[in-house]
């Protein structure tokens, strides 16, 4: 059962691809209500509000509407399959809303008139319900995992017509890349089968769609895999310098764009320790797995070209297709590998292209922490698009020869979530477990385990104990990079040093808050709590207002 404040909370955010609001004050056509729940099946799931009008004015249920206990009955038998919702009438200031819970449907819900339904955003951001067309089908089965798309028979070719040069490419690659070597040894139809490029159909061989995406020539591609282009532009401001559009073979389309790429990687060398150690400007491995995640993982049902693009800013890579089912901006580095087309997937592992392990992602990420780079931003990615950014800022030098110096001891690379956190307190300075098990992604027992670590090896330090503990970099490395006052700074002062310094703002400003106190000191809102509450509780403060609008005056 949802409360009052709940409903109120969903109305105050809006309609929304997961929120929909229906006016039930003429009452509601059955038909219009079940269209409404069928497209929020098909998109995301949700909730629908009847009785509240689209500016979320509510207006409350028609009389015909007050009892909602048939209504899932209702909904199973006008849909197909049978869609199960669950509904309850809410109180708003006295007036009944119905609350409708809709589940993300696994399969194609339509009406039992036939009308299949999804909803998505419009350009101003508001949500609209469309039409749900019929080259859309795959696009939707794919995303939640129940059919492979590159595993699809391309029954109008045959393999004879498929390009001998391109397999003669995937043998190098293999021997490149370091791929499955045993695939070597096969000639070219145990080649094509072992790795699921062609298959048969009606008794016939045919090349698959990963098959055709590796193998098939320019004209094939075009006819067959429209929506198959890559994009290479280089941006300086408002200037186009390089504008390439490609439509070949995958490992094709990939040595010509990593050529242009590379042409554009500048390295400077610094000295450390006995060692003279390069520093791109882009990280060569990083952008193959961010490019190679993107050819791989598409959508090639939608039209849109994969676009490489290097401006001021840095590198984006984008691709048609938002983020597979399962995969969110929350969880990128820590869900289970899952792929749009797993056959390709698999393929490009196997030829050694991308990572075996499927953690191509923590390339990505330690190409850009190593060298004290922002994290990459995937926020531009939408239910349509998935988007990187890859800052050029200058690196960290300082930065690498801490990580450089921690792995020498170490005897092997920092894994990403150590690199996570060391970006995250270069950054932050000074942070809770909380927050740091937020960039990591993972519970605060895994992050605990990380920070021990580091503090063992010298790089981390801990201040204060039980919930109010946070961490900084390490005295020494802020000692090692000539900031000494700021490992002061960061580490904060002690709880008599605290106390005058919030007494002392407050004789200056009249008062303070609990926010002003954590700015003002460098520490955890929780410890601002604690040192607050220690100081009214001898009186010196005087607590006033309440909830998020307490503020403290001298007492």
């Amino acid at each position: 059962m949802k409360t009052e404040a709940e409903i109120r909370k969903l109305i105050a955010e809006g309609e929304s691809l997961t929120l929909e609001f229906k006016s039930d004050r003429n009452r509601l056509p059955d038909r219009e209500l079940i269209a409404a729940l069928v497209g929020l099946a098909n998109t995301d799931g949700g909730a629908l509000l009847l009785g509240v009008e689209d500016d979320g004015d509510v207006t409350g249920l028609h009389q015909a509407h007050r009892e909602l206990s048939g209504l899932s009955a209702l909904v199973a038998n006008r849909t197909i399959p049978a869609l199960g919702v669950t509904a309850e009438s809410v109180l708003i200031d006295g007036t009944p809303v119905g609350v409708i819970d809709v589940p993300k449907s696994r399969q194609l819900v339509a009406t039992s008139e036939g009308l299949l339904q999804r909803r998505r955003l419009m350009a101003n951001g508001t949500p609209e319900s469309i039409p749900f067309l019929p080259h859309e089908f795959i696009q939707r089965q794919s995303s939640l995992g129940l059919v492979d798309p590159s595993a699809a028979p391309v029954v109008e070719l045959d393999v004879k017509q498929l390009s001998a040069l391109e397999r003669e490419r995937i043998r190098e690659a293999i021997r490149l890349y370091g791929g499955d070597q045993s695939l070597l040894a096969l000639d070219d139809p145990e080649l094509d089968g072992a790795l699921g490029l062609t298959t048969r159909h009606e008794g016939v061989y045919c090349p698959t769609v990963a098959g055709l995406l590796l193998l098939g020539k320019e004209a094939e591609l075009r006819r067959h895999l429209p929506a198959h282009e890559v994009a290479f532009q280089v941006l300086h401001g408002t200037d186009v310098r390089v504008n390439e559009f490609f439509r070949k073979p995958l490992l094709q389309t990939f040595k010509e764009i990593e050529s242009l790429f590379l042409a554009r990687v500048e390295e400077q060398e610094v000295d450390i320790g006995l060692f003279r150690v390069p520093v791109p400007n882009y990280d060569r491995r990083g952008f193959r797995e961010a490019f190679v995640n993107s050819l791989v993982h598409r959508d090639y049902s939608r039209l849109g070209a994969v676009h490489v693009r290097l401006d001021d800013d840095g590198m984006t890579i984008s691709s048609p297709g938002g983020f597979v089912e399962g995969v969110t901006l929350e969880n990128l580095l820590t869900t289970a590998p899952r792929s749009r087309n797993p056959l390709l997937a698999d393929i490009v592992k196997r030829i050694g292209l991308a990572e075996r392990t499927g953690r191509g992602i923590d390339r990505i990420f330690e190409g850009m922490l190593r060298y004290g780079r922002a994290l990459p931003d995937y926020s531009m990615s939408n239910a349509v698009t998935v988007s990187v950014q890859l800052t050029n800022a200058d690196a960290d030098i300082e930065f690498l020869k801490m990580i450089l110096t921690h792995e020498e001891k170490a005897g092997g690379a920092l894994p990403v979530d150590s690199l996570i956190i060391l970006s995250s307190l270069r950054e932050g300075r000074r942070m809770a477990c909380t927050e740091l098990a937020g960039a990591v992604q993972k519970p605060e027992g895994a992050v605990r385990s990380v920070l021990e670590r580091l503090m063992e090896s010298g790089v981390v330090d801990a201040h204060g104990t039980g919930r109010g503990r946070t961490y900084t970099l390490s005295a020494k490395v802020y000692r090692h990079a000539g900031q000494k006052a700021a490992y002061v700074r960061q580490s904060g002062f002690d709880r008599i040093q605290q106390e005058q310094m919030v007494l002392s703002y407050i004789n200056a400003h009249g008062s303070i808050r609990r926010a002003e106190v954590a700015d003002l000191c460098r520490i955890s809102p929780f410890q601002s709590t604690r040192l607050l509450k220690k100081l009214s509780d001898e009186g010196s403060i005087v607590a006033k207002g309440q909830g998020k609008g307490t503020y403290y005056e001298r007492g």
